[in-house]
């Protein structure tokens, strides 16, 4: 009956009063642990079940106390569910917000009668009688107590102090995210919204590690004050996209801030709305049971998203192969941001060039043998392409067919080295050739 539970109750932040509501905090508590029941406006969750999970319990309080304390919520620890709930609706310092410093007695009879819901009831029928603690309840004749009062009371006492099982309704995980929060007052500036929906990224984060997911896209939600000019609309929204799936909060904030500083808002906000908009199975990482000593330095793909986010996305690019045997056309510069796409890799006989030539540059022969610093000596081939009769180079009636049809050859310059060339058939049943890499 004794194990290891946590009781989380929303507080107002001192920078914004308006608290997360229970149903978000639950949902939130999720990543730590299944067993998370709502009860009375506040969380009680059993802990001892996933210690293991997170490198003991410790490590486990550590982590859930720093994220109750950014999403605005108080953390108690106590041996039971409903002694948890007490300390933390009722304890009048830090220190007794763990119900592990002393005995369970200790702790809770020094507890008001308003800790249990169900004592706090019949508190003037205590109180005429010199009760004023749980303490003193506890120190009545259990017959009279039970004959006077109805059976709740010595239930909820019986539990508090883990003589009683408990049982709760836990709760399941929503299938899609979408949280809200009301702004303490109108915000008139963008960035300024970063202090709310970091709050919501917290929230978020928590449902992707108990879904095992990660985000390759979110959108935040604004809504404009109801004073505001007829031409502002009713509000906003900003969609921010990742390269790769993840969980983590700080690199998603950042994002977020990037992407702030480039927007105005037509009019002040006062409510806030996130949704993670594309999600999909996270894979994570085997830990190695030899402790890695080299600090790991970040992922290039994350800078890159910082850089695009500031700076804009036509001011970073990036390669996407593309299922095509032409190439120059095997490879493209995609500046979306969001995942790269993976193309299916063209099979090829010959190993391609390392540097390919803009324009393929038409080589001069000698005795029917093409010259490029000196006669070529072909090694290998030929390997024929043939296709792009679909491509066009433009739209409209201007539009130049791209296909090709070409015999690949590896030779060899005297000076030069290994060459990538091709011999492309012209009109009139002409043939020429071409150099169009280089080998390094």
């Amino acid at each position: 009956m004794l194990g290891h539970w946590a009781a989380l109750l929303p507080l107002p932040l001192p920078a914004c009063p308006s608290p997360i509501d229970a149903a978000s905090l639950g949902i939130w508590a999720l990543q730590f642990t299944p067993r998370v029941a709502l009860l009375e406006g506040s969380v009680v969750a059993e802990m001892a079940g996933s210690a293991r999970l997170f490198g003991g319990m410790a490590q486990l309080r550590t982590q859930v106390e720093c994220g109750a304390q950014e999403l605005g919520a108080r953390v108690a620890w106590a041996p039971t569910g409903k002694a948890a709930l007490a300390l933390v609706r009722h304890a009048g310092s830090t220190n007794a917000l763990d119900g592990f410093k002393a005995s369970l007695a200790q702790v809770l009879d020094a507890l008001p009668l308003q800790a249990i819901t169900a004592v706090a009831l019949h508190e003037p029928t205590l109180a005429r009688v010199g009760c004023r603690t749980l303490g003193d309840v506890r120190r009545l004749p259990r017959g009279g107590l039970g004959r006077r009062f109805d059976t709740a009371l010595l239930t909820a006492l019986d539990q508090a102090y883990g003589l009683r099982p408990e049982a709760y309704e836990w709760i399941t995980l929503p299938e899609q995210f979408q949280a809200r929060l009301e702004l303490m007052s109108r915000v008139e500036s963008a960035p300024a919204l970063l202090f709310g929906a970091r709050r919501l990224l917290v929230q978020m984060t928590g449902w992707l590690a108990a879904r095992r997911l990660g985000t390759t896209a979110f959108t935040l939600r604004w809504c404009h004050d109801v004073m505001r000019a007829k031409d502002a609309g009713t509000g906003g929204e900003l969609t921010v996209r990742t390269a790769q799936p993840t969980q983590n909060t700080e690199h998603l904030a950042r994002l977020l801030t990037e992407h702030l500083a480039r927007v105005q808002l037509l009019a002040p906000a006062g409510d806030l709305e996130l949704l993670a908009t594309e999600v999909v199975p996270i894979s994570e990482e085997s830990r190695s049971l030899i402790p890695e000593t080299l600090r790991r330095g970040g992922s290039t793909d994350l800078a890159l998203e910082r850089i695009q986010a500031r700076l804009g996305n036509a001011c970073v690019r990036r390669p996407v192969m593309s299922p095509d045997h032409r190439l120059e056309w095997m490879q493209s510069w995609n500046s979306t941001p969001g995942k790269r796409p993976q193309a299916p890799e063209a099979v090829y006989a010959f190993p391609l060039p390392t540097w390919v030539l803009d324009e393929p540059l038409r080589l001069i022969e000698r005795d029917n043998r093409p010259c490029y610093q000196g006669p070529l000596q072909m090694l290998l081939g030929p390997d024929r392409i043939e296709g792009g009769w679909w491509h066009r180079s433009v739209a409209g009636p201007d539009a130049v067919p791209l296909n090709v049809q070409r015999d690949y050859w590896l030779a060899l310059s005297p000076h030069a080295g290994v060459l990538w060339i091709f011999q492309q058939r012209l009109a009139h049943d002409q043939t020429a050739w071409f150099l169009h890499g280089h080998f390094a």
